[in-house]
């Protein structure tokens, strides 16, 4: 059995997220401590109290995200479970950089946090928009998407590809007003579905430029080291293996869509068998079942389903459908 870990992203966030696995181990507390020692306030408390409201906002939710995929991970490895191979959907990809032994979990922690207030301010409130599209194929999406960016003629109305999320369901993003056209374009062309997302920015789109300037100049001071665990990325489906692809991967992450599609697709190329998410949620586990049925996933978010998940790899199926 070749195990993959791969890391959710933003989205998955709720109150009371990670304290299970606080709990339990004394490791997973120290990393909720080092975390509130680097950002300067008590994230244990955020993350498993709220308000909600505050845990919400894109500064607050990728560090508390990360840290709980991070505990995850550490609960895992205490249990003698550690992945071949490695990915993160988005923000999910720094928690798989610290878990392959990329990043120091302090330096992700503080880059994750001004990430966050890098994106969030590249685009004022209500400029930009994301919604997630059924129904329409990703050839005929990005053509809408072409479209809907130049109707009126005005050119700076953009909108994209965001996230590959599944062979069904692709996410696109920019301008509200370009997004809605291109919703409307979809539901003409044969979308069955289409929802604008109750997110604060546009992310990973071409309006990402500033958020992805400033994020190269943070970047620059953090020490990088050769993966340990090789880890698929989210711009290209690449393996990344050595130091120097890291950063310059992370910079193009913010302005390029999310090939989940493809990352997963590389994963089981390589050889992985069982996939665990590994943190809050269970969205990814989801759309792996879309992408690939043969493929065995196990979320794993708090010591029940850590045990559920060991338990099941540990049976001559594999854990199928576990």
């Amino acid at each position: 059995m070749k195990i993959g870990f791969c890391f959710p992203g933003q989205g998955s966030q709720r109150v009371g997220m990670g304290k299970g696995f606080y709990d339990a181990s004394p490791a997973v507390r120290a990393l909720y401590q080092e975390a509130s020692a680097v950002l300067s306030f008590d994230l244990a408390t955020l993350s498993f109290e709220g308000p909600e409201a505050d845990l919400q906002l894109t500064v607050n939710t990728q560090p508390a995200v990360l840290t709980a995929s991070v505990g995850a991970a550490t609960a895992l490895a205490e249990r003698g479970v550690t992945p071949a191979l490695v990915a993160g959907h988005s923000l999910g990809e720094y928690a798989a950089l610290v878990a392959a032994g990329a990043f120091t979990f302090a330096d992700a922690v503080r880059l994750v946090r001004r990430r966050g207030e890098f994106m969030q301010q590249a685009v004022p409130v209500g400029v930009g928009a994301m919604a997630a599209i059924v129904g329409v194929t990703l050839p005929v999406l990005e053509a809408i998407c072409e479209e809907a960016s130049t109707a009126g003629g005005d050119t700076r109305q953009v909108v994209g590809v965001a996230n590959i999320n599944s062979t069904a369901q692709v996410v696109i993003a920019g301008h509200k007003n370009a997004v809605e056209r291109a919703l409307a374009l979809a539901a003409e062309r044969g979308g069955t579905k289409s929802v604008l997302l109750p997110v604060s920015a546009p992310f990973h789109c071409a309006l990402m430029g500033a958020a992805a300037e400033r994020l190269a100049r943070e970047l620059e001071g953090v020490a990088v080291a050769t993966p340990k665990i090789p880890l698929v990325r989210n711009v290209d489906a690449g393996i990344t293996t050595s130091a120097g692809d890291v950063v310059p991967f992370l910079i193009k992450q913010v302005v390029s869509p999310v090939r989940w599609v493809d990352c997963v697709r590389r994963m089981i190329q390589e050889g992985v068998t069982t996939l665990l998410e590994v943190g809050p949620g269970k969205v990814l586990t989801g759309l792996l079942r879309r992408i690939d049925g043969n493929v065995w996933g196990h979320a794993v978010e708090d010591p029940s389903s850590l045990e559920a998940a060991i338990a099941a790899m540990g049976r001559p199926d594999g854990g199928k459908d576990a």
